[in-house]
């Protein structure tokens, strides 16, 4: 279950990552989308395994 967790910390983070570009008028296929995608993808792994651990 912990591996699950953290998986769908990653995919949530990562997608939530790339669409930030689009507050200010970026793409989603663009090199910051992909940087706060990266980014966002780690948070969502850190958050997710600081979650399984209580």
């Amino acid at each position: 279950m912990d591996t699950k967790l953290i998986w769908l910390g990653m995919f949530v983070g990562s997608a939530i990552g790339s669409y930030i570009p689009l507050i200010w008028g970026g793409s989603v296929f663009s090199l910051s989308s992909v940087l706060l995608s990266a980014v966002g993808g780690i948070i969502g792994i850190w958050l997710a395994f600081r979650a399984t651990r209580y």
